[in-house]
């Protein structure tokens, strides 16, 4: 009940937005007349360049490694800075054709500066990524010059140069792959892929323009072009605007999956419905989209099934109506006080016109200083999405959201409110689908650890893709046991939801543990209904095991023919004969229990002290001479000699057997 409990709490607070900013920003000096503001996509470091660096520059990443400050002079106004990966060598871009390098030892910056012009007379640089620890790649407008930059020497060493007229790129470093524009109306994109001391070109494809323009001229441009993985997919993402008039049905989104061997294909249409600016973000899996005009954020989701298919192009719509971002206050200095400046808080301007994004989840406010990262409410969209089974596939694709299914499940099942048994069993067809595709992983995994323990990763972590499972312990502890124990709920209810769950695990082949067995027949007895739990043992619903026959042995008392079903089932079992044996002898029927031992063949390996203990207790003396007399007989088939073996133990009830019957009635030594 906690996890209900604590999703109800926080669906409470707020069912307006789905689409949040941290709470906690990296806060940055402002951009002003004297401090430009800068974002390095691959490092994540805002870095805020006073007076050209003259009067320092200060750098806020993620965390305190990825933060410092500095100085540097003054050369002129900074048209792009960056860190190596390793935190060693800064680049400094300040003109067209040179960019600038600063090395650094423990976070103090060398006073001597070297540098690289790009080649050509006539080349500008339109940018430049770090690609690795001391590789550096400049994008001109020519072409592409790659590098190797040796900080001890303060040199740099050409590596590769690929000619190729450009108009602008993009970079994602996650994927290590730079996409660049060419031709005149910009649409002929070129995916670039980088691995150490390697450049490969990706075949070249088109983009589709809603419209050319005549003359032609740049109308594909680099703020509706990114990259994005999705699903560990690699897609160019591009936003393609309609032209106006009657017809116009408002912009969408184009994905382009990026292929190694071919042009990178169209794949996923997402319609908009809207028209003006837009600005887009990936957060787990998901296409963020905001747009400016109605200050409103809609999600899409490729994962799910698309709204129509065409021409192997798969349309979606969002997944939500759109809703705007959670409002969010900044934190800031008010009037001075004697114990200094007095916090207050104000509300941020959503949407801003000075919000910039980047990939995958950045939002800048340069102007208010602030870097935010986007998330995704999971709490606040379950009441948004009625169809319970289409909430379920929504969820299941999401990194963290084990809790909200969880929650999902148990009020799926909360009485007088709870989903008909039929769309249940389609919940639990989609979880177990999950759950056996990860347990099957799972034994692959350490099949191939077996087999080669030297070549198997040993951090390599088992998964079921990008979907969360929910397993047997998850529905027990937190669903199935919960409602149980809810005083209004229906126990037919409940046990029919428990025979469909143990359908569904038989249906995917998933072995069913017995404590849900156990819940099914503790229901069945705490309400009287012993016909039905007959019927459910007779016809196999719940199958034979151990702990079920024990379970069944422990209520012979509230249903006497429990013993009889036990006994059966550990028969059926055929790897229970001790476990038969002791309930028999518990039941004093050692006669049937000698008989059942010699229908298995078991009398050499069985204990025979056991049975004269029992037999001698019953306080029956034909009983203890029959016992004694059979393993007697056991004992010359043996081993030719109708004695106990000294480890055995026997001693006092020979004793006994003596004492009772007399010394001629053992069976003669031969």
């Amino acid at each position: 009940m906690q996890i209900c409990s604590w999703i109800s709490t926080k669906m409470a607070e707020d069912q307006s937005h789905y689409v949040e900013l941290s709470g906690n920003p990296i806060r940055f000096e402002p951009i002003s007349r004297q401090t430009n503001v800068f974002y390095d996509e691959v490092k994540r470091q805002v870095f805020a360049v006073r007076s050209g660096g003259a009067f320092g520059v200060v750098v806020k990443g993620t965390d305190e490694k990825t933060s410092t400050t500095f100085r540097m002079e003054d050369k002129g106004p900074v048209i792009s800075i960056k860190f190596s990966a390793d935190l060693r060598i800064l680049a400094v871009q300040r003109s067209q054709r040179t960019v600038e390098f600063i090395n650094f030892h423990s976070g103090s910056a060398d006073t001597t500066e070297y540098s690289q012009t790009c080649k050509g007379k006539t080349t500008k640089i339109n940018g430049f990524n770090w690609i690795s620890g001391n590789e550096i790649i400049f994008i001109t407008d020519h072409g592409l010059e790659l590098y190797q930059v040796t900080a001890e020497k303060k040199t740099l060493r050409s590596l590769k140069t690929i000619s190729i007229g450009i108009n602008w790129f993009t970079f994602m470093n996650d994927s290590s792959l730079l996409l660049v524009s060419s031709s005149t109306l910009g649409n002929v994109l070129t995916p670039i892929h980088f691995k150490t001391g390697n450049v490969t070109k990706l075949p070249k494809f088109e983009v589709d323009l809603p419209v050319i323009p005549k003359p032609p001229k740049l109308c594909l441009l680099e703020r509706d072009v990114t990259i994005a993985i999705l699903y560990s997919v690699i897609y160019v993402v591009v936003l393609r605007h309609q032209p106006r008039g009657p017809s116009n049905q408002g912009a969408e989104i184009v994905l382009y999956q990026v292929q190694r061997e071919s042009p990178a294909k169209k794949t996923d249409v997402l319609r908009l419905d809207m028209s003006g600016r837009f600005a887009v973000n990936v957060v787990d899996n998901l296409v963020v989209v905001h747009h400016q005009a109605s200050k409103t954020s809609m999600v899409f989701d490729i994962g799910l099934a698309p709204s129509e298919t065409d021409n192997n192009c798969n349309y979606h719509h969002p997944v939500l109506a759109p809703l705007p971002i959670k409002p969010v206050k900044l934190k800031v200095a008010g009037i001075p006080t004697q114990t200094g400046l007095e916090m207050r808080e104000v509300g941020v301007d959503l949407y801003s016109p000075n919000w910039v994004v980047f990939q995958p989840n950045i939002v800048i406010d340069a102007k208010l200083g602030c870097l935010w990262h986007i998330s995704l409410r999971l709490d606040a969209l379950v009441p948004m999405i009625p169809d319970k089974c289409r909430l379920i596939d929504f969820l299941l694709l999401r990194r963290e959201s084990k809790k909200v299914i969880l929650y999902v499940l148990q009020t799926a099942l909360v009485p007088g409110q709870h989903c008909n048994l039929a769309t249940i069993a389609k919940i639990f067809n989609k979880l177990n689908e999950v759950y056996r595709t990860y347990l099957a992983e799972r034994h692959a995994h350490h099949a191939e650890e077996a087999s080669s323990p030297k070549s198997s990763q040993s951090a390599a972590r088992v998964s079921s893709g990008t979907r969360v499972v929910i397993d047997q312990s998850d529905m027990y502890t937190h669903v199935l046991t919960p409602v149980a124990e809810r005083k209004d709920s229906s126990h037919k209810f409940l046990v029919a939801v428990l025979v469909e769950y143990i359908r569904s695990l038989n249906q995917y082949q998933i072995p069913v543990q017995h404590f849900l067995y156990e819940l099914v027949i503790n229901t069945l007895v705490h309400h009287n209904c012993f016909y039905q739990l007959h019927q459910f043992l007779q016809y196999h619903v719940l199958s034979d095991s151990k702990p079920i026959a024990c379970l069944l042995l422990s209520l012979e008392s509230c249903y006497p023919p429990a013993y009889q079903l036990a006994l059966d089932m550990l028969k059926r079992l055929t790897t229970a004969n001790e476990e038969i044996i002791e309930v028999l002898l518990s039941k004093n029927q050692i006669l049937a229990a000698l008989r059942f031992l010699r229908s298995v063949g078991g009398a050499e390996s069985a204990s025979s002290r056991k049975f004269l203990e029992a037999a001698l207790n019953a306080e029956d003396d034909m009983l203890f001479y029959t016992v004694f007399k059979f393993f007697e007989q056991r004992n010359l088939r043996m081993r030719g000699n109708p004695m106990f073996a000294p480890g055995e133990h026997c001693e006092k009830f020979v004793h006994k057997f003596e004492q009772k019957f007399g010394y001629e009635s053992f069976v003669p030594v031969q």
